[in-house]
Parts: C-alpha cells; structure tokens; sequence
C-alpha cells in the first residue's frame, strides 16, 4: 500500500483522545447506579460524534472514536474473550515522569483461567456507530494478542486449560482472527494493534524481568510476530493493518525505555503488517538507526509529537527529525503522529483538549510541507 493515499496516513494519530467532562460525569453516574447502559451509550454517542468531527476539521483521515467506550486502552476488550480472568491488581507499577517523580498504579491483573473463545463480536456494534457518524476513513484500535501472555507468561495461563503453549497461541490466534474477520464483513479496512511488549523487550530491566518469569525476551518478539500473523491470516487484501507500539503511557508517566534496537529486525522483516507507530518523542526511544531494518512496502510512522505534554513542538523541529529519520529509511515510507494516545486509560494526560487539538494540527501542517 502506499502511505499518504492508504492507511497508515502522512498524518495519523494513535486513537485515544481525552474524554470531555460530560462523558466523566456519564461514566461516574452509571458506576453509581445512577445512570443505565443505555443512557451511558447515548452519552458515549453524542461525545464520539463530537471527537469524530474534532479529528476531521483537525484535518486527519484516520478517524477513531478517541476510545470513549473504554476505561482501559486493553482490559476492556481483553476481558470479554471467554477463559480470560481481570482482576484487581495485586502489585504497584512504578510509571515514571520526566521531572523525576513516579506514579503508584495497580494494574489490573490479567489472567488465563480456561480455554480461550470469541464468544461475542466485541467491537462490531462500536465500529458500526463510528461508520455511521464518519465521512473518512474510521479505524479500529483493539490491543495486541501478545498482551495475554507478556506480563505473567507462563505463570499467568492455567496448566490444566492448556498443558503446552503451542495450545494457547493456537486459541487466542483464532479468538482474534474471528473477531478481526468479522470486522472485516462489516467493512472495516483501518485495524490497528497496540503493542506495549515489542518496546518494553528493549529496556534492560523488563528484559531481565522477562527471564525471571523464565522467558527468553530475544525468543519472544519472534513468538510474537508469529502470533500475530496468524491472528491476522486471511484478512481481505485490502485492509490496512499497523502496530502501536508503547513504553507505558499512563498520566503522562511512562514505564519503560531503550531504542529499539534488540527488536526492529524481528519486526520489520517478520510481522506481515503495512505499518509501525513507533514512539519517538524523547531520548528514551533511542535513535533513528534500527530504521535501517524497515522493508520495501513498510511504513514507519515517526511519534515525535508528544502526547505527554502541553508544550508544542515547533514545524521546523519536526521537519528537522524527519529529515534525520530519512537517513536510515526512505522518505517515502515515513510519516508522523502524537507518540501515543492522550487518554490511554480513562485519566487522561497532563494537558488541555486545546493543546490536544494544537498538535493534531501541527501533525497535518507538518506532513502537508513534508509530502504534499
């Protein structure tokens, strides 16, 4: 596929987007019983058309619904595949900021309990409401299958559900493809898959917490692109597919950090995809030269607008990147976004709708100087 005229766009966006006070408010009053499904969904509609149209007079033409529906960017989705157990997180996350302090946060925990099933089409009736309120392209953002395994391996999938794990790659790669195909038949084309493992696998201290939970983090990105392509056989040839990949966005704190050399080969040559969104925001994601790796027919799309802070970046900054990027891959296959969602959990990062709003539209001013 060729950027700029196919998903991924010169100028695209990760897909979660602040919430508005009105849909809090909604969200606290159904917790309280004060409020049903119903009304909770009418709330949600009337907020997606809202961010819907935001994105277009941003000038985008992927269009998400900003994730409204969910509190968790993963747990929402991953909780309703039959045989999967969330709950309450027994262990602190230390999410880090840039000036130095932490976040304590209590993950929900993800657990395999059972043989894995598509007992339900999980965002069929989600995508159907976006198609019907967009007049461009309107994509898709589930989390990765890799998600499942990665934080307890092993030690987080029942033994006697699954005694091997060729078992459980089996299942939960047809649990995904059912749901994908199904998207499919109702005419989605934008999937994306957000993948905080392949970057987590490129900072020292998981990679040695990786072994602890007895993995191997230089056999896992090969595990997990084979999973994934799997998860994606048979899609229509005409749908664009592309990986998020994260280093934890929580409150603008983050968990993880390294370039990404110790996985962008396995990557780029491995998993049968159109395109990477690759965070490139700060020093943490290293530098531009594991772009070296990146095929014919890939897109990379560069994050190196911050979604983490209000401050916004510069064109000529940005130009400046790009220019440096374009020396390890070619022009033609980049393009640029927000490094991550605004809202990756129903919190929301350290900055106004106004600056969300800004970047989005610095992001389109940037690609149009770049590329035309």
């Amino acid at each position: 596929m060729t950027t700029g005229q196919t998903p991924p766009y010169r100028a695209d966006h990760v897909g979660s987007l602040l919430r508005p006070r009105a849909l809090l408010d909604a969200r606290d009053a159904h917790g309280k019983g004060e409020m049903d499904d119903a009304e909770l969904r009418a709330v949600e509609d009337d907020c997606i058309r809202d961010v819907a149209r935001t994105q277009e007079d941003a000038g985008l033409r992927g269009i998400t619904d900003g994730e409204y529906r969910r509190t968790f960017w993963h747990l929402d989705f991953l909780r309703q595949i039959a045989g999967v157990e969330i709950t309450e997180g027994n262990f602190v996350a230390r999410f880090r900021k840039d000036d130095g302090s932490e976040i304590g946060f209590k993950p929900p925990t993800m657990t395999v309990n059972g043989r894995l099933g598509h007992v339900r089409d999980i965002q069929a009736e989600d995508y159907k409401f976006l198609a019907s309120v967009v007049s461009r392209t309107p994509k898709v953002c589930i989390p990765s299958p890799s998600m499942l395994h990665f934080r307890g391996g092993r030690k987080a999938i029942d033994e006697e559900a699954y005694p091997d794990m060729d078992g459980f790659y089996a299942d939960l790669a047809r649990v995904y493809n059912e749901e994908i195909m199904s998207l499919a038949g109702l005419g989605l084309r934008y999937l994306q898959l957000d993948d905080t493992n392949f970057a987590y696998l490129c900072d020292d201290r998981i990679r040695e917490a990786t072994r602890a939970l007895g993995e191997d983090p230089d056999e896992l990105p090969h595990t997990y692109c084979r999973l994934l392509n799997e998860t994606l056989a048979g899609r229509p040839d005409d749908m664009a597919v592309t990986v998020h990949m994260c280093r934890g966005n929580h409150r603008s704190a983050w968990a993880a950090q390294g370039g990404y050399e110790p996985v962008a080969d396995v990557l780029f040559n491995e998993l049968d995809v159109d395109g990477f969104f690759m965070e490139y925001d700060d020093e943490r994601s290293g530098d531009f030269a594991p772009l070296r790796f990146l095929p014919e027919g890939k897109t990379v799309v560069l994050g190196i607008v911050t979604s983490k802070h209000a401050a916004l970046e510069s064109a000529d900054e940005l130009k400046r990147r790009i220019d440096a990027a374009a020396r390890y891959a070619p022009l033609e296959q980049l393009a640029i976004s927000p490094q991550c969602g605004f809202s990756s959990t129903v919190d929301g990062n350290d900055l106004t709708a106004d600056d969300q709003m800004a970047k989005l539209r610095r992001v389109v001013e940037v690609a149009e100087d770049v590329w035309g």
